[in-house]
């Protein structure tokens, strides 16, 4: 067990479990709203002014130095108000309030239920979907984030080989229509 000596006597020093994994989760959920975003911003200005450059900063956060040095120039021209992000600008969404939950109930049904030939959803045929029922054009990626903000996740089909035996196949995959795996 190590101890660090500290000015208030001697403390045992901790330690988080899964260290890289725990650094990432902690990341994503300061991103998740602009008071956390806030505060983090707020702590990165607190050490520099504890005399930390902005690439220790920068490191320690998991941010470029640039970014550091953009939130202390920020709070010296505005103070406090300087280290809010204000409303984020960029391109307005294309598809509109209810066609987004038109679409969400689409998605929970087969494609197959729209004659389309595809046994499960996928970005080319979102973007397919979304032109010839909506009237709507995008592309392939932005369908693929499309599914990531409705909570959907992705799956791949399972390939099934002509002329195959059919019990064969069944005892071969890696887990039986209840989800448990087969026995050996």
């Amino acid at each position: 067990m190590s101890y660090v000596n500290q000015s208030i006597g001697y403390m045992k020093l901790l330690k988080i479990d899964d260290k890289e994994i725990m650094q990432l989760a902690i990341q994503q959920e300061i991103l998740r709203s602009e008071d956390s975003r806030y505060d983090h911003r707020l702590h990165g200005v607190l050490l520099v002014s504890k005399g930390l450059n902005c690439s220790e900063v920068g490191n320690m956060f998991g941010h470029n130095a640039t970014t550091v040095q953009r939130w202390v120039n920020h709070f010296n021209k505005k103070g406090f108000a300087g280290l809010y992000e204000g409303e984020r600008t960029g391109r307005p969404m294309t598809i509109d309030h209810s066609t987004w939950e038109q679409l969400g109930h689409d998605l929970r049904k087969h494609p197959k239920d729209f004659y389309y030939g595809q046994n499960m959803w996928d970005g080319k045929l979102l973007s397919h979907h979304l032109e010839q029922r909506y009237g709507v054009k995008m592309g392939v990626r932005q369908c693929q984030r499309i599914f990531k903000k409705m909570g959907f996740r992705r799956r791949k089909p399972r390939p099934v080989i002509a002329n195959a035996d059919p019990s064969a196949q069944t005892a071969f995959k890696k887990t039986s229509h209840d989800g448990k795996r087969p026995k050996d």
